[in-house]
C-alpha cells in the first residue's frame, strides 16, 4: 500500500472469526470446523459517513454495524454471531426481567434505577465475551487493525474499542432516562427514546474527541476504564491461527476500500 493516510477501520470479534469494516466495505473471515479459512467481502449498503448531523452521527454508526450482520449471515452462513449461544440468550432474557423489576422498585431513586439497569444490561455481553474463543478473536482483531494503523506490532488492547463507550454511555443514559421518567405518563415512552438517542449521540461525540486528543488528561482518564476492561475481561492473547483469521479479514477489507478510493480519485 502506498504511503498515504491509513484507512479508518473498525471490527467485531465473532466466536469463530473476525469482521473488519471500513468506510465503504466489510470483510469477514472465519475458521471452519475442519480448519479451513473462509473469507467473504462486500461493499456496505448503509454508510454512516454520509450522515453529517451531529445528533444522528452516533446512532448512525451503531446502526451501520448492526446493519452489517444480516449481510454477513447471507454471504457467509458459517459465521457465528456473539449472541447466538443459548446461554447468552438466556442471560438476555434474565437481564430484561431484572431491569423491569429494578425500574418498578420504590426503594431505588430514578437515577440509581437507570444506572443499575444499564449495568444489568451488560451481563449478556460479558457472558458472550468470556465464552469460547470470542475474547481471543477480539484480541486478534485489535492486534491486526492496530498493527496496520501504527505500522508495528500492537497489543491486544485498542484505543478505539467500543469498551471506551461504556462509561459515558451508561452515565448519559442513566441521566437521560431519569429525566424522561419525570415526563407526563403519555409522553414517557417517546421521552425515553429521545433520551437513548441523545445518550448515544453524546457518547459517540465524546468518544470521537477522545480519539482525536489521546494525550489530554481528561481523555486519558475517560479511556482508563475501557482499557482495563479490555485488558482484564474483553480480550485474550490470540494464537497464531486466530491472528491469521483476523489478518485475512483485514486484507480483504482493504482490497475493497483501496479499490473504492482509487475509483473515487479518478
Amino acid at each position: 500500500m502506498a504511503s498515504e493516510e491509513k484507512i479508518r477501520l473498525g471490527g467485531m470479534a465473532l466466536p469463530n472469526g473476525v469482521l473488519v469494516h471500513g468506510p465503504t466495505a466489510w470483510a469477514c473471515a472465519v475458521r471452519l470446523p475442519d480448519g479451513r479459512l473462509e473469507v467473504a467481502a462486500e461493499p456496505k449498503r448503509f454508510r454512516a459517513r454520509d450522515v453529517a448531523n451531529p445528533l444522528l452521527r452516533g446512532p448512525a454508526r451503531l446502526l451501520e454495524v448492526f446493519a452489517l450482520l444480516p449481510q454477513v449471515r447471507r454471504r457467509m452462513p458459517a459465521a457465528k454471531l456473539p449472541f447466538e449461544r443459548p446461554q447468552v440468550l438466556a442471560a438476555m432474557a434474565g437481564a430484561s426481567v431484572a431491569v423491569r423489576l429494578v425500574r418498578r422498585s420504590d426503594r431505588v431513586g430514578p437515577a440509581a434505577q437507570e444506572l443499575v439497569s444499564g449495568l444489568l444490561s451488560l451481563a449478556p455481553a460479558a457472558l458472550a465475551l468470556r465464552g469460547g474463543e470470542l475474547a481471543a478473536y477480539h484480541g486478534a482483531e485489535h492486534v491486526s487493525i492496530g498493527s496496520y494503523e501504527h505500522g508495528e506490532r500492537r497489543a491486544k488492547e485498542h484505543e478505539r474499542c467500543g469498551t471506551h463507550l461504556l462509561g459515558p454511555l451508561l452515565g448519559a443514559t442513566a441521566v437521560g432516562n431519569a429525566l424522561a421518567a419525570r415526563a407526563p405518563a403519555h409522553l414517557r415512552a417517546p421521552a425515553r427514546v429521545a433520551a437513548t438517542l441523545g445518550a448515544v449521540a453524546a457518547s459517540t461525540e465524546l468518544f470521537g474527541w477522545m480519539t482525536r486528543n489521546p494525550g489530554h488528561p481528561l481523555s486519558r482518564a475517560l479511556a482508563k476504564p475501557g482499557h482495563e476492561l479490555q485488558h482484564r475481561l474483553a480480550t485474550d492473547e490470540p494464537t497464531r491461527e486466530q491472528l491469521e483469521v483476523a489478518e485475512a479479514a483485514l486484507r480483504a477489507c482493504l482490497r475493497l476500500e483501496e479499490g473504492e478510493r482509487d475509483g473515487g480519485s479518478r
